[in-house]
């Protein structure tokens, strides 16, 4: 597949087909098979590999690191520093499906984070990606992209269904707290934990819980997200010192009750 092929496959519209778009309305998430071919992922997948490990600062032993430093390499706006990731990050494919999924007419990008696994890495707790975000509005959706087909050996996403419609453990930031607390609630929720396909994608709410387990494998478990929110969200008064940095780094403090339009977050689809 030469490089043209590529970019085509990027930005062709994906049809969602109509029970995702109910399956994601009711339950949090969805996952979606066959979105992205081999070829797409090995060639992007390679260079936010590169990216990644040039820019990583977390060098500390596994066992000198907090749980959630244990959890993940994280490193966010690769699309600010490579151009050919910007690429892979603005796919109107993947965009449109978030689009159609929330219902909504357009989404800008909140920002992207590659969140790289690695060998013994620990589990990541439970938490909901929103209690991070001064945005106004629930209509947030964050695409999960494996890299390489994902066993339950080395840690795939795993949600707890319909929790984005209950306000237990907002307050709580990616913790053994969080994580503590929600394996008390557990009971009330149906977890859905299953292996990713090559190609496989799952999209999940802002408010719905979810986690990962440990990576037992020899490799790094490589994941690129993309988080979007609705090209109308506006942005909200921080609640927390989490949403403060996010407020500055993310939205370039645009104004409290304001729509989030600086450069930093472009429309990436609209109809």
């Amino acid at each position: 597949m030469n490089k043209s092929d590529l970019l085509h496959e990027l930005n062709e519209p994906w049809t969602v087909p109509a029970e995702a778009i109910a399956f994601y309305q009711e339950y949090g998430y969805v996952k979606l098979k066959n979105v992205l071919s081999a070829e797409v992922l090995s060639y992007y997948g390679d260079l936010i590999t590169e990216q990644v490990f040039r820019l990583n600062t977390l060098i500390k032993p596994m066992e000198e690191r907090t749980t959630y430093e244990k959890a993940f390499l994280q490193i966010m706006n690769l699309w600010r520093e490579h151009d050919e990731v910007k690429e892979f990050v603005f796919s109107k494919c993947l965009a449109k499906i978030a689009t159609d999924l929330m219902q909504v007419r357009g989404v800008r990008l909140y920002h992207d984070q590659a969140l790289y696994k690695e060998p013994s890495g620990g589990i990541t707790p439970w938490h909901a990606d929103q209690f991070y975000w001064p945005l106004a509005s629930p209509n947030t959706i964050t695409a999960w992209i494996p890299l390489q087909a994902t066993p339950m050996h080395m840690g795939p996403l795993a949600f707890a269904e319909k929790s984005q419609l209950v306000e237990i453990g907002r307050d709580l930031q990616i913790s053994d707290e969080s994580e503590a607390l929600m394996a008390q609630q557990l009971t009330q929720f149906t977890l859905h934990e299953t292996p990713f396909e090559l190609g496989e994608v799952s999209y999940h709410a802002g408010w719905l819980f979810h986690r990962a387990g440990a990576n037992a494998s020899d490799a790094p478990r490589k994941v690129m997200t993309m988080i979007y929110m609705d090209q109308d969200q506006r942005i909200m008064q921080p609640r927390n010192e989490y949403q403060e940095a996010d407020w500055r780094t993310w939205l370039d403090s645009r104004p409290v009750g304001a729509i989030p339009d600086s450069a930093l977050n472009p429309v990436l689809f609209s109809y």
